[in-house]
C-alpha cells in the first residue's frame, strides 16, 4: 500500500476527545508537527480548571484575602473605611475573565491549525469516533482521550439532592449567608477559606480527624488550628441527612448534632468523565478506580488509543494535565518520545493561610530513603507584628541522610505556593542540603528559613518503634 494509501484511511491524524488543559496542549504541539487534528468538546474549551475549577477559583480566593488586608491596615497606619462586599460585581468579573481565557484557548487552537467541533465524541472502534449531535463518524490514526473528571456527592444520602457541587457553586447568584461544606481536600478546603474570608458563616464538616489526607501531619494540624479560628471546624463526624426546611436546609450530622444552613457544597470526591465514552467497544477496561489504565507513554490497551489528564487518575492536577499531553505529543507526532515523571509533583493548596509542597512528606520519605533529617521552622511572619494578627509559618525540609539530597519541603504560610514553584526546581534538579545551606538568604523575608535552617530536629522514630 502506498503512503498516499495509508494517509487516505484516515480523516484525520489526531482526533482529541475533550478540550481542557491536557487536550488543548496535546492537540496543539500535535498540529506543530504538522499532524492533521481534531478535537471536540461539548461544553466550553479549556476544561474544568479554566472554566470551573483553578483560574476562577484563584479569583474568589484573591477576593477573600483582601478582608485581611483591610483589617491589617490599622497596624500599618492606615485609616480604611468599613469595607462593603458585593458578591455580584466578583462573580460579573470573575465570569467575564474566564470567558476571555477560553476565547483565548480557542483562538490558540485556531491558529495552530486544530479543527474544533462543538460536540460529544464516542468511540465506536479503535481509528473511529462518532459525534452525538450530527452523527457523523471520524477515522483518525490515534485518538487521545482527555475528558477529565466531575464531582460527586458520596456517600449519597436521603436529601443529597439538596447539595450543590464545585460546579454549581460558580453559579451561584448571591452570597450565602451560611454554607456548610463537607470535604477534606483541595476543593473543600480552598472553598471553605474562601467563604469565610467573603463574610459567610461557614462550617467544614470532615470524617477524618485532620484536613488534607496525605499532607505531612504537621503541616495538616497547623491547617487545622488556623481554620478553627476562622470557621466551624468540625471533625470526625459525617452528614447524615438534608431537610429542606422555611428558613434553609436542615443538616443533620453523625453525632446527632444538626445546623441550618442556606447552601451545602459537598466536596468529597471526584471520578472519571468515561459514562457514555464507548470504552467497552474496543475492550478498555477501567481500573478500580474507574479510571483508564495507561502505561507511562499513556498508551491504553488498544495501542491506537490514548488518555491524558484526570480520565486516568495518575494525578488529578492541571500542569500533570498539561505536561501529559505535550509528552504524549512529543512522543507520538514529534520522534520524540518522553514520559512524565509523577514521583515528584509540585502543588499547592490554595487555602488560607496556602501550602506549598513538593516531594514527600517524613513517613514516605522514611519509607523510601531509611533514615532521613528533618529541619523545621515556626515564626510569626514580619507583617503580622504590626498587624497584631495570630498567624504562623511552618516550614520544613525533609533530607535523605546517606545522599544529603532534599526530597521534600513543605510550607504553610502566606504566598507558599509561589515559594514552592521555585524551591521546586531545586529539588527536581536533585539539590543537597548542603546546596540549600551554601545558597544565600535574601533577608528580610520567609523563604529565606528555607536556607538558613541548620540544626535538624531530634530523630523521629515511626510509630510503634521503641
Amino acid at each position: 500500500m502506498s503512503d498516499a494509501t495509508a494517509v487516505d484511511r484516515f480523516d484525520v491524524d489526531l482526533f482529541v476527545i475533550g478540550g481542557g488543559s491536557g487536550g488543548v496542549r496535546a492537540a496543539r504541539i500535535a498540529a506543530g508537527y504538522g499532524a492533521r487534528v481534531q478535537l471536540a468538546e461539548e461544553y466550553r474549551v479549556g476544561g474544568t480548571c479554566v472554566i470551573r475549577g483553578c483560574v476562577p477559583k484563584k479569583l474568589m480566593v484573591y477576593a477573600g484575602r483582601f478582608a485581611d488586608e483591610f483589617e491589617d491596615a490599622a497596624g500599618f497606619g492606615w485609616s480604611v473605611e468599613p469595607p462593603r462586599f458585593d458578591w455580584a460585581v466578583l462573580k460579573r468579573n470573575r465570569d467575564a475573565e474566564v470567558t476571555r481565557l477560553e476565547g483565548i484557548y480557542a483562538t490558540n487552537l485556531m491558529r495552530a491549525g486544530v479543527d474544533v467541533v462543538s460536540d460529544r465524541a464516542v468511540i465506536e472502534d479503535a481509528h473511529t469516533v462518532r459525534l452525538v449531535r450530527t452523527g457523523k463518524t471520524v477515522r483518525a490514526r490515534h485518538i487521545l482521550i482527555a475528558v477529565g473528571a466531575h464531582p460527586v456527592k458520596e456517600p449519597p444520602i436521603p436529601g443529597g439532592e439538596l447539595g450543590i457541587t464545585s460546579n454549581e457553586v460558580f453559579e451561584l447568584e448571591t452570597r450565602p449567608e451560611r454554607i456548610l461544606i463537607v470535604g477534606g481536600g483541595y476543593i473543600a478546603v480552598e472553598f471553605a477559606g474562601i467563604f469565610a474570608a467573603l463574610g459567610c458563616r461557614t462550617t467544614l464538616l470532615h470524617r477524618g480527624d485532620r484536613l488534607l489526607r496525605g499532607f505531612d501531619a504537621e503541616i495538616r494540624d497547623a491547617l487545622g488550628q488556623a481554620y478553627a479560628r476562622r470557621m466551624d471546624l468540625r471533625l470526625e463526624r459525617t452528614l447524615e441527612r438534608l431537610d429542606r426546611e422555611a428558613d434553609g436546609i436542615r443538616a443533620t450530622l453523625s453525632d446527632g448534632a444538626s445546623l441550618v444552613v442556606d447552601q451545602v457544597l459537598v466536596a468529597t470526591g471526584r471520578r472519571p468523565n468515561v459514562q457514555g465514552l464507548g470504552l467497552e467497544r474496543v475492550g478498555i477496561t477501567l481500573d478500580a478506580a474507574g479510571a483508564i489504565p495507561v502505561d507511562r507513554f499513556s498508551q491504553t490497551a488498544v495501542p491506537s488509543i490514548f488518555a491524558v489528564g484526570d480520565v486516568t487518575n495518575r494525578a488529578a492536577l492541571t500542569p500533570i494535565a498539561i505536561r501529559e499531553g505535550h509528552a504524549f505529543a512529543d512522543t507520538v507526532f514529534g520522534g520524540k518520545p518522553w514520559a512524565v515523571d509523577h514521583d515528584l509533583i509540585p502543588t499547592a493548596v490554595f487555602s488560607t493561610p496556602e501550602i506549598g509542597v513538593v516531594g514527600h512528606n517524613e513517613d514516605v520519605a522514611r519509607a523510601l530513603y531509611g533514615e532521613i533529617d528533618v529541619y523545621e521552622a515556626r515564626f510569626r511572619p514580619m507583617k503580622a507584628t504590626l498587624s497584631g494578627r495570630e498567624e504562623r509559618v511552618l516550614m520544613k525540609v525533609v533530607v535523605a541522610r546517606e545522599s544529603d539530597r532534599v526530597v521534600g519541603v513543605h510550607v504553610l504560610g502566606h504566598d507558599a505556593g509561589e515559594i514552592i514553584q521555585a524551591v521546586a526546581i531545586a529539588v527536581t534538579m536533585g539539590a543537597t542540603k548542603a546546596d540549600f545551606d551554601r545558597t544565600i538568604a535574601v533577608h528580610p523575608t520567609a523563604g529565606e528559613e528555607l536556607v538558613t535552617l541548620r540544626t535538624p530536629l531530634a530523630v523521629k522514630r515511626p510509630e510503634g518503634v521503641g
